[in-house]
């Protein structure tokens, strides 16, 4: 029985990438909803150095958004380039 793709973990605990996809899923996603939520919690109990760590959380989620994006819009490049080539 194989497990399913989403499951797999490497051994510091992140998701491996996805057999179909080489993918990490959601890595943006979650360090962008972690910051948020930090962030509130510091607003709410009047923590800045909560809503700092907060900031830095989501601003690490958007940078990996880019990166991922890059990484896709080359691989893009990259397929066509075989594409023509064949």
């Amino acid at each position: 029985m194989q497990p399913d793709a989403v499951t797999h973990r490497n051994p510091v605990g992140r998701p491996r990438p996805t057999p179909d996809t080489k993918e990490y899923p959601m890595s943006g996603t979650a360090d962008k909803a972690s910051g948020r939520i930090k962030q509130a919690a510091g607003d709410l109990t009047d923590n800045d150095d909560l809503k700092k760590d907060g900031k830095k959380d989501e601003a690490a989620g958007k940078a990996k958004d880019a990166v991922d994006s890059v990484k896709d819009k080359a691989g893009d490049a990259i397929d066509k380039i075989k594409d023509a080539s064949k």
